[in-house]
């Protein structure tokens, strides 16, 4: 078995530098994920990987050996050293992959529902949020300008794999896609929205949700047709922007649930 012991080789370099590099991700249009979990979901919706990398003490692992044999691509054995190089976890299970990032040529008028994030900067929060649209049904997510690259190692992480559920685009104009996307938007307001249960979210509806402190903007609030708020009776005055976007796509749920019922 052939293992690559070398940090300074060619293939390794560039992994790293898609790892780090959101430029270099977005220029090739490829990423890396990372572990057992997003790479079985990954393979479980029918996509094949570029490559597989496997760390030199993974090579016995049962799960990690699954998830490879699924694939179908013969492995590139890393020492335990060098794939330590190109993880992004401080303690890695040692599988991990290049994949190709799906086309998201979206046209934000023909979208049946969408989450518009306006300079969400942690990564974190922009995965949750990809898991949350796609555990809640909403196909698309746009970008703004500001946010953070949802296909780095940690929004990955974050998205548990999200991402392939969705259609995932970014946008240079955020307030246009907003109107063109037409119907329902909603911009999520500390206070003095209507209250999220008083509107109807059974249509099409367009979330707009905005960056961790600043909130969402006002040139990007003034495209929304409604303002809503979170009821809060507790001592806090805010919500995580990720908490805040469950909440309202469970509401969401919820309401086209229940008229379903009744019809």
């Amino acid at each position: 078995m052939s293992v690559i012991r070398s940090r300074d080789n060619a293939r390794v370099k560039a992994w790293t530098r898609l790892r780090d590099d959101p430029a270099e991700r977005r220029n090739r249009r490829i990423a890396l994920v990372e572990g057992v979990h997003l790479l079985e979901t990954y393979l479980g919706l029918g996509h094949c990987p570029l490559n597989i990398m496997l760390s030199e003490s993974a090579a016995g692992m049962p799960e990690v050996l699954r998830v490879i044999k699924r694939s179908t691509r013969t492995p590139v054995v890393l020492s335990d050293m060098v794939f330590g190089r190109i993880s992004d976890t401080e303690s890695p299970v040692g599988v991990a992959a290049e994949i190709d990032l799906p086309q998201a040529d979206l046209d934000p008028s023909t979208s049946a529902g969408c989450l518009f994030l306006d300079g969400i900067q942690d990564a974190g929060n922009v995965g949750t949020l990809l898991r949350s649209a796609a555990a809640f049904g909403i196909p698309d997510v746009i970008l703004g300008r500001g946010c953070a690259d949802a296909w780095s190692p940690r929004a990955l992480r974050a998205g548990m794999g999200g991402q392939f559920y969705l259609r995932v685009a970014t946008s240079t104009d955020l307030a246009r896609d907003i109107q063109r996307f037409g119907d329902q938007s909603l911009c999520t307001v500390v206070r003095a929205g209507a209250p999220l249960s008083s509107v109807d979210l059974t249509g099409r509806v367009g979330w707009i949700f905005g960056g961790e402190g600043a909130g969402v903007s006002p040139e990007i609030a003034a495209r929304a047709t409604h303002h809503v708020t979170i009821p809060m009776p507790g001592g806090t005055e805010s919500l995580n922007v990720a908490a805040s976007a469950a909440i309202c796509l469970y509401e969401q749920a919820r309401q086209v649930s229940r008229r379903g019922a009744r019809s």
